[in-house]
């Protein structure tokens, strides 16, 4: 679906607790994905911007220890940004409470205002 021309690798050492392996491998892998360079049709092109904010996507993984896993998990996490970026959302249909919905809600603050009421002291009520 994606042009793999957009997409762009770059490898660093991995933060953390690890020990030499973190210190002297670059297992960490970040992914970068134009948009504007993806060959997506217009529409979806504009609805992932419109969802991401931009046209450059940025996704990194560093949990395992090898580079490919890594990768892996990396590429992964593009394709369910991507996926859910592009859902498009359900049409939302105006509704309004029933009247007898209205009603409830009415006695209920009356009830309320009521308790209320009886809670304040009065002079003349000794």
């Amino acid at each position: 679906m994606l042009d793999p021309g957009c997409l762009t690798w770059r490898f660093s050492r991995s933060s953390g607790p690890g020990g030499q392996h973190v210190n002297t491998s670059a297992s960490k892998a970040e992914l970068r994905c134009d948009l504007d360079v993806a060959g997506l049709p217009g529409t979806l092109h504009t609805r992932l911007v419109e969802a991401l904010g931009t046209s450059l996507v940025r996704v990194t993984a560093s949990a395992e220890r090898s580079q490919l896993a890594n990768r892996r998990a990396a590429l992964e996490r593009l394709a369910d940004l991507i996926d859910d970026a592009a859902q498009i959302p359900p049409e939302r249909r105006a509704t309004r409470p029933s009247r007898s919905a209205r009603q409830r809600r009415l006695n209920t603050k009356a009830h309320r205002a009521q308790l209320k009421r009886s809670r304040h002291w009065r002079p003349d009520a000794e």
